[in-house]
Parts: structure tokens; sequence; C-alpha cells
């Protein structure tokens, strides 16, 4: 099937749909289905998937390609040859993918993401852009903004140039250590042998901190910052809710009197509709409250029955805001638009950093088989699929949609990968620095050396993602 090429060491959260019995549909069902037979349950999963959401759900049901099929079929391969030419976003994946995504836990990771400053900086050293917490790479001390100079004692470039540098974070083994050598943001030399873990349970909320006049001069009052991967909303493995990723984070701000919030959204693919809209709900306006923040579209068959507006619901915990800024990157999708592009007509906000990815659309999720009354209850054996198909359309109440090519932001920000998420990073430095004068500063000198002795494509890493790893996820529950 499909697959984004991605930097990110994360995973997706997804909800279940109720999915629709459309069965009757099916003008070639050939094969009786057998429990007990594997190619009749594939054919089973094949008619599910094409009858019951593509030619129904599925946002461009009309013009779903009539593609046959047999007992044979693949399902990943029919899925993507039932998609429209223009749908860049559908997808799915199998149940043991969902389930680590629903409970949060990575497997066999170093809980570490890295990248390369190429756009702007013209930089192709191999940096730290974030580590998770207790993650092997966080216990050896390794921080944002560092270089990977050197695994097991070979040169970075000369693996990246074999083939062999995304082996180590690829085939995470934590039977088989490496020697990593780093340059940190100082400019010294450190050296560690780092394991992978086995599990690591990975949180959405990456940083929650204030700014004040000691971390930035001319600040007279403390600045919040939150720094959030992932919309959302199930439970962990540990069988707390998401949903405190926000919850305590806002609270901890109510605490310290913020007025001044900044959120950084740049590695935030999307996620679910329920911890969106919980964001939206502490950081809306007082003159937000009970205004169209979204209308959600959907094809002429569920128009009528689902098609809605959702209003803004301020909780009781609302931080009273009188300056909002938003951090994104290329990565920013979906839900991370959604708030963006439903708060704008409502509220001034600030958006710095890079364009979005553009992803104006949003996904029902269809579990196969279809016993959502077992799945929401935790239980899910017997599960073998789950599909993403995009639904619905997202506008805000002036009826403007988040454009295909992405959200540009009113002061364009490299990512800078050369300091830690602190006031000396140029995005967030940029957001201070507006705060104290109301204007945006310069943009950073490049960092990149002057030569390379290797073309792009040999110089660029390319980190597969994770089997339910796709960029643009904004999932929903129908009720």
């Amino acid at each position: 099937m499909k697959r984004l090429l991605s930097y990110f060491l994360f995973i997706f959260l997804a909800a279940f749909a109720l999915p629709s019995c459309w069965d009757d549909l099916d003008p070639d069902e050939e094969t009786p289905v057998t429990p007990s037979d594997e190619a009749s349950e594939n054919l089973k999963a094949l008619k599910y998937l094409r009858n019951s959401i593509m030619k129904v759900e599925y946002y461009w049901y009309d013009q779903v390609p009539d593609v046959s099929y047999d007992k044979n079929t693949d399902i990943e391969e029919y899925f993507d040859k039932l998609l429209v030419p223009q749908d860049r976003w559908s997808w799915m994946t199998d149940a043991e993918s969902y389930i680590s995504s629903e409970q949060g836990v990575v497997y066999g990771t170093y809980g570490v993401s890295i990248s390369q400053a190429v756009e702007y900086y013209n930089d192709y050293d191999v940096k730290i852009k974030f580590v998770y917490p207790d993650s092997p790479f966080a216990k050896a001390g390794v921080k944002r903004g560092w270089t990977i100079t050197h695994i097991d004692d070979v040169e970075a470039m000369t693996l990246i140039k074999e083939g062999e540098f995304v082996k180590v974070f690829n085939e995470a083994n934590p039977s088989v250590p490496h020697k990593f050598t780093f340059t940190d943001n100082d400019g010294k030399e450190v050296a560690c042998t780092i394991a992978a873990t086995n599990s690591l349970l990975t949180r959405p909320a990456l940083v929650v901190r204030t700014f004040t006049a000691e971390d930035y001069p001319g600040l007279t009052e403390p600045v919040g910052y939150f720094h959030y991967l992932s919309f959302k909303a199930g439970k962990s493995a540990d069988g707390t809710s998401m949903l405190d990723d926000i919850s305590q984070p806002m609270a901890f701000f109510k605490r310290e009197g913020i007025r001044k919030l900044i959120i950084d959204l740049r590695y935030n693919n999307g996620g679910e509709k329920i911890a969106s809209d919980s964001l939206v709900s502490y950081i809306a306006s007082t003159a937000a409250e009970g205004q169209i923040y979204t209308r959600v579209e959907h094809n002429k068959l569920m128009a009528k029955k689902w098609n809605n507006e959702v209003k803004v619901h301020r909780s009781k915990d609302a931080l009273n805001l009188d300056c909002l800024y938003f951090i994104t990157g290329q990565a920013s999708a979906s839900a991370s638009e959604v708030v963006i592009n439903g708060l704008r007509p409502l509220m001034n906000i600030q958006h710095v950093g890079d364009t979005t990815y553009g992803k104006p659309n949003g996904m029902y999720i269809f579990p196969y088989p279809a016993d959502n009354d077992k799945y929401s209850k935790g239980d899910y054996s017997g599960l073998k699929y789950v599909f993403y198909p995009i639904c619905f359309y997202n506008l805000n109440r002036n009826y403007e949609k988040i454009p295909d090519k992405g959200i540009i932001p009113d002061n364009y920000r490299p990512d800078d990968l050369y300091h830690d998420f602190d006031a000396k990073e140029d995005n967030i430095a940029a957001c201070l620095h507006h705060i104290v004068h109301g204007t945006y500063p310069q943009l950073p000198e490049m960092a990149g050396r002057d030569s390379w002795d290797c073309d792009y494509n040999d110089c660029m890493i390319s980190i597969e993602p994770e089997k339910s790893g796709r960029i643009g996820g904004f999932y929903t529950v129908k009720f």
C-alpha cells in the first residue's frame, strides 16, 4: 500500500467508528463465507471494504473504481486500488499496529526522532529532533540539537552513503547495543553505548514549561509553552487517559496565571477530534464561546445524517489568553490544521514556522471484523484490520477549508534543529520576540557547510514509517 517516508518514530491513535451495514449492495458475491475457511474470510473482508465502506462512507463513493477481487486478492493492495487519484490520505493497518498505537506503546525503539536541517540551513548532519522521556536516549542524557557524528566508530555520512545508517533505527534490537558519538549543543564530543528498549510507553505532551524574563529579557509576565505531539484521546497502556496530556498542562498554565501561550505543533500529524475539541475548549477566547468552530461536510449519501457544525464550548478551567501563538512545520497536519483554521475567524492568533502539510479532511475508523462493542471495552481479540478512509471535509465558520498545500504561517521560520526547546530555539525565540517587541526577528544565519562530497540523494536519511504511521491523521467516531 502507499507509504510516506517520515522521520517520526511515533505512532498515531485512532478510535473506532460504528460501521454501517450495506452488505446487500454486493453485485457479485460468488463464494459462501465459512468462518473456518481463510479464503472465504478474505472474501468477506474484501466485500465489507468495498461495499460497506468505499461505496457508501468514502467521500468519493461515486468515483470508486470498479475493481474486481477473488479469494486470493491482497486486501492492502485492493484498498489502494479503490482510492481515487486525488486521495493521498486514506490508509489501513493491521490489528497489531492499531493496538500498539491505541495504547501509546512503541516496540524495539531508542525513543528518539532524528532529522537533517537541509531546508534553509543546507545541513546534512544528522540531528536529534526530539527525545521521548524515559527512553534509552533520554536516560543517556541525549538532547534535542545534538549531532550524531559516528555509530560504532564509523562516520555517520559514510554509513548514510552505504545505506547502513537508518538500519540502526529501523531495526533497533535491544540485544545489540550501539556506540553513538555525538556533538552536544556546546560543541563537546559525547560518546555512549545505548541499547534499544523492548517497549516504550509514549505520551503526546512532550514539553510543558514557562518562559520568564530570566529566559528572555523583556518579558513582563510568564509565557506558557506546550509542545504537543499528537491529538490522542484513548487510554494509555498504563490505564490513564491521553486527554490528561491536555488537561494537566492547561491546569498548570492556569495556576501560573498564563495569559500568553505558545503551542508547538510542528511535529503533530493530527489525531482524534475529541482531543482537538478538548484543546480548543481550553484556549478559545471568551468571545468565541458558542461560536461555530468547524463545519463537517460528508458525501451526498451521508450528508443529511452526518453533516454538522461544531461549536466552541469553553471548559470551566479555560485559560484567559490575550496572546496565542502556534508553531507549525511541514508535518503539522489534519487536527493541527483544523485547530488553527477553526480559531482564525474567532480570535487573534499568531502563526509561526513552516507551511503545514495540507489535510483538509478526516476519517472515520472502521474495524474488521466489525465488533465495535467488544473493541470499545478493550477486547481486540479477533481484530484483523482497521480502515481509515476519508469520509468528510472540515471547514471553519466562514466556510474556508484548509488549503491542500497547507496553511502558510504569518512568519516563516525553518525548523531550528540546533537548540533544545528553549528560548534560544529560533521558532520559540521568534514568538517571545514578538511578545516583547511586537515584530518578528530576522531569520537565523544558515549553519550548513559550503560543500558536501555527495549529492542530495546520497546524503539524505529516510526513516521507514511505523506500520501505522501516516502523516495526516484526523479521526472521529460516529455515535
